[in-house]
């Protein structure tokens, strides 16, 4: 029997709230939601969360404080920032107090619940949020990657694709695998939008070569190829 994935939205806007509310609903997701820091604090102390979809700025305070102050007592829940604030030191501050990702407001609802799911899947599966092969690293929960300790500069596609072929390392990944994951319900499964990105990847990742094609299967992340 499938475990429910539990997520708890705290937002202040009602009609936001509810909208962000029901569309985790309709994507399979057990979502509880309140408008204040107090009222989530309240549920997450007495409840199991996966994921906590926090607005920043609401009517008792500024989330990432309650955040800060509950990861220094060992809480590890995933948390996704919601805000109007967009300034790279806003989203820095985001991550240094404790938040696994940050999506800046108007944003696609579809991008939203796509990165909730990928919080859930990180604590279901207990990996860690920084994760290496040969000398690629990959920090989820902030977005970065590295080779050979150089900083990659991605767009959001390409550094999905690279996580979730990481989490998959030395396996083959197919294209449809990669859509399903990497793109919402509109991407067409028959276009060339996973090549395109994969090209930009292997470009950027720079030689000795990482990312291989497996023939008539689709990828797989290797420190060298080993064939099909």
């Amino acid at each position: 029997m499938r475990r429910t994935v539990r997520v708890m939205v705290v937002e202040d806007d009602e009609d936001l709230r509810v909208a962000v509310s029901a569309e985790l609903r309709s994507a399979g997701l057990d979502v509880d939601s309140t408008a204040d820091i107090a009222g989530a604090d309240s549920a997450l102390r007495h409840g199991h969360y996966d994921c906590v979809v926090f607005d920043r700025m609401l009517p008792d305070g500024d989330a990432i404080d309650y955040v800060h102050v509950r990861r220094q007592h060992g809480w590890g829940v995933p948390v996704l920032f919601l805000t109007a604030r967009d300034s790279v030191a806003d989203r820095l501050a985001g991550f240094a107090h404790g938040g696994d990702d940050y999506l800046v407001k108007p944003f696609s609802v579809a991008e939203m619940t796509a990165r909730v799911h990928t919080l859930c899947r990180r604590a279901g599966s207990g990996r860690p949020s920084v994760l290496r092969h040969a000398d690629l690293e990959v920090d989820c929960a902030r977005r970065e990657a590295r080779r050979a300790g150089v900083l990659l500069t991605l767009s959001d596609k390409e550094f999905a694709v690279l996580e979730h072929l990481i989490v998959r390392a030395e396996q083959a990944v197919a294209r449809a695998e990669l859509i399903e994951h990497c793109w919402d319900a509109a991407a067409d499964p028959m276009s060339n939008v996973v090549d395109v990105v994969v090209k930009r990847l292997r470009r950027k990742l720079r030689e000795p070569e990482l990312i291989h094609t497996v023939r008539g299967r689709g990828y797989r992340l290797a420190a060298a190829d080993h064939g099909p």
